[in-house]
């Protein structure tokens, strides 16, 4: 990921990740085959993080808080990665073999939010405005905050 997170998914090759990861570039080819190999690497990894993060967030004594505090955060420190995130999901449009990884992205938040929003086709909307609240936070000069983010939500799904 700090490879996309510097240069973008342009700049991903076996030889650049190697050196990044200080081992030689046969190591990575051999784990890695295919460009697309990384990519998908990558994009797993990126998943499990967030998916950990909300099966802590929905233990939480207020899991819709918890979830807003997970969104704003990649508007700090971790907006480099939230964009090379967003690279590669968007890059899932052309690359089939990303799809897996999206769709367990979208089947974890479905579920997180499947408690709290009981109507399918107004889960589906919930789940529209997480995403593009993450893609928000990001990107906006002035993102929104975590309690801005929780009260969006909250007039959304109704609590």
């Amino acid at each position: 990921m700090r490879v996309i997170e510097r240069a973008g998914v342009a700049a991903v090759s076996q030889r650049v990740v190697a050196q990044e990861a200080g081992v030689p570039a046969s190591a990575v080819t051999y784990y890695f085959p295919a460009i697309d190999d990384l990519l998908v690497a990558a994009l797993a990894d990126c998943n499990d993080d967030h998916l950990r993060r909300l099966d802590e967030s929905a233990r939480a004594p207020d899991p819709i808080a918890a979830l807003a505090r997970v969104i704003a955060e990649s508007s700090d420190a971790r907006r480099a990665h939230a964009a090379a995130e967003y690279e590669l999901f968007l890059l899932a449009g052309h690359r089939p073999e990303l799809e897996p990884e999206v769709d367990r992205w979208t089947t974890a938040v479905d579920a997180y939010l499947a408690p709290h929003v009981t109507d399918p086709v107004r889960r589906a909307a919930v789940a529209a405005a997480v995403d593009g609240l993450f893609l928000r936070c990001f990107v906006a000069t002035d993102p929104p905050s975590a309690d801005e983010v929780r009260a969006l939500l909250a007039s959304i799904i109704g609590c």
